[in-house]
């Protein structure tokens, strides 16, 4: 609980709630506990939370975007990806409790593990009485983010920008196809090529499929100059 008042600055009063909260499905299953007691249902919770306070946070910083604006910067923000990515620098897959098995698997370092876990102590959080200090610590720690999504849109909707681009020529649209991956489970990079008319565009890497995709899109928008590099 110490480690968890630290890496969140907010002190913790009821403990149950933050032990389920770094509970994998995983461990309940083998210690033969009720599945309550693991993350999922705090997850649930934590994703709500979530969700409303970064967009309290989008609706007063952006006055004029359009709803369709806020929610696609939204979707990026709260993706796991981005839950990942703020896991790893604060140190909370170190305290998430898995069976034996998905350890050794190293499920710890895995992108959607990662996530839930720390949507669910959101959502500890927020049953331990601490809403109002949550909302002080998301909108520190997803501000940046936010306005790095809003700074480089086009990068991170590329997949939409180019099928509006092929739409509008012919409506065909383009395909995303699975080249390869490597790596173990817990660290996998994916390689994906995107083709159009039967023929490769660009392709991408990276540690999901998802950002595999958007980054050969991008560079196929690129080519088709629907957006241009920035310097």
């Amino acid at each position: 609980m110490k480690a968890l008042e630290e890496i969140f600055g907010i002190r913790i009063d009821n403990s149950e709630y933050f032990i389920k909260a770094l509970t994998h499905p995983s461990y309940t299953k083998e210690q033969d506990i009720s599945h309550l007691e693991n993350y999922e249902r705090l997850e649930f919770l934590g994703d709500a939370v979530l969700k409303l306070t970064v967009s309290d946070i989008l609706y007063k910083k952006y006055p004029e975007s359009t709803e369709g604006e806020l929610s696609k910067i939204r979707s990026i923000v709260v993706s796991d990806n981005t839950l990942f990515h703020i896991v790893q620098q604060n140190g909370l897959s170190e305290y998430i409790r898995l069976g034996r098995h998905e350890e050794k698997q190293g499920c710890r370092k895995l992108e959607s593990i990662c996530a839930c876990a720390f949507e669910a102590v959101l959502g500890a959080f927020y049953l331990d009485g601490k809403f109002d200090l949550l909302l002080g610590y998301i909108e520190k720690t997803f501000l940046p983010y936010i306005e790095e999504v809003d700074k480089n849109f086009e990068k991170y909707n590329a997949k939409a920008l180019l099928q509006e681009y092929t739409q509008s020529i012919n409506k065909d649209l383009p395909s995303y196809i699975m080249k390869g991956e490597k790596g173990p489970d817990h660290n996998k990079t994916f390689m994906v090529d995107v083709e159009y008319h039967g023929e490769v565009i660009a392709s991408g890497v990276g540690k999901s499929k998802k950002e595999a995709e958007q980054k050969a899109a991008y560079d196929a928008c690129l080519k088709f100059g629907v957006v241009k590099c920035k310097k």
